[in-house]
Parts: C-alpha cells; sequence; structure tokens
C-alpha cells in the first residue's frame, strides 16, 4: 500500500463517503451526481469494488 506524507497507510480499495474529494471523483469517475455516489456507499458499503457495482444497476 501506498503512504500518505504523514506516513499513513492509503486503502484505494476503500471509498470514504464523508471526504467530499472522494465522493467527487467516484461521482465524476462514473458519471453520476455525489448523492448517488453517497447512497451506494451507504447501501453497499464502502469497498469502491461493490460501490462500483451498485452503481451500474442503477
Amino acid at each position: 500500500m501506498a503512504t500518505t506524507s504523514r506516513g499513513r497507510a492509503q486503502d484505494r480499495s476503500k471509498i470514504a463517503g464523508g471526504q467530499d474529494h472522494e465522493v467527487k471523483y467516484e461521482a465524476k469517475k462514473e458519471g453520476v451526481s455525489k448523492d448517488t455516489v453517497k447512497k451506494a456507499v451507504k447501501s453497499a458499503g464502502n469497498s469502491r469494488k461493490k460501490v462500483e457495482a451498485d452503481l451500474h444497476k442503477r
């Protein structure tokens, strides 16, 4: 895993629903609204694969 400038490990396989920049990135990538991504994170969990699968079902 990559580390941040503070030395913490980054987990790219997860989406932090409370982090606006992560939600915005995923929304732009999938071509949906930020609210849709937040709902997908809430229903599918924070796994990026599960969220993307949930978004493709919608």
